[in-house]
């Protein structure tokens, strides 16, 4: 079992706007010297935006954001009330969308969909190595 340090947890509001306040918290809560934070912070907004957009979060429901810092990699969660159809890669990169998932797929270093009663987890993990 990993084990590491709870930086945070916030509700957000289902709302476009909540996909920048997600990425300031990032933001905060790793500080602006952490090696995994661009890569968090990217992903972070494109799991946001497609909770927003495509659960029953969106228009006012809530999206919880966890981040966790286990050491060797950044641990997130992003939680949302389901909906439709569970989140996907999709391969076509001249689409009008969908590549979201791709970058978390590419840049991550492990990640799932999980469906619950509550509705539905997008989790990620990100790895990185502290300067010395």
């Amino acid at each position: 079992m990993t084990t590491g340090s709870l930086l945070g947890a916030i509700d957000l509001i289902g709302s476009p706007e909540s996909v920048s306040l997600a990425r300031a918290y990032v933001r905060e809560k790793l500080g602006r010297e952490h090696p995994a934070l661009h890569d968090v912070t990217l992903l972070v907004s494109e799991v946001v935006t497609n909770a927003v957009v495509h659960s029953n979060s969106g228009n006012g429901g809530t999206v919880t954001l966890v981040v966790a810092d286990c050491h060797e990699f950044i641990h997130v969660n992003v939680v949302d009330a389901g909906g439709g159809d569970a989140p996907r890669v999709r391969c076509d990169l001249y689409g009008e969308g969908g590549r979201g998932l791709l970058l978390v797929q590419e840049i991550s270093h492990r990640w799932d969909v999980l469906q619950h009663p509550a509705g539905r987890t997008v989790w990620f993990q990100v790895k990185y190595t502290r300067e010395k």
